[in-house]
């Protein structure tokens, strides 16, 4: 039984989220740079885009796995010109 309860939380508007216009034009194959911080980057492959644009599955190069991104992460997915 949880000790402390949000009163009315069902009753909380969501909040809507749109991704960047660089978002909105990512597609499947689309090789990417992936800024997490300043000065810590990746590449890879992209996966996978959902409907919205809000959330990529990003194949990252070197053996280093796939991450899912979502546009409220606070990343950049930038072109990787190669």
């Amino acid at each position: 039984m949880a000790r402390y309860r949000m009163e009315n939380r069902d009753e909380q508007p969501l909040r809507r989220v749109d991704p960047d216009e660089h978002w909105k034009s990512l597609r499947q194959g689309d090789r990417v740079r992936v800024r997490l911080l300043p000065g810590y980057e990746a590449t890879g492959l992209v996966a996978a885009v959902t409907s919205d644009h809000t959330a990529v599955w990003v194949d990252l190069d070197g053996g280093r796995g796939r991450t899912l991104l979502h546009c409220s992460d606070g990343v950049d997915i930038l072109p990787n010109p190669s």
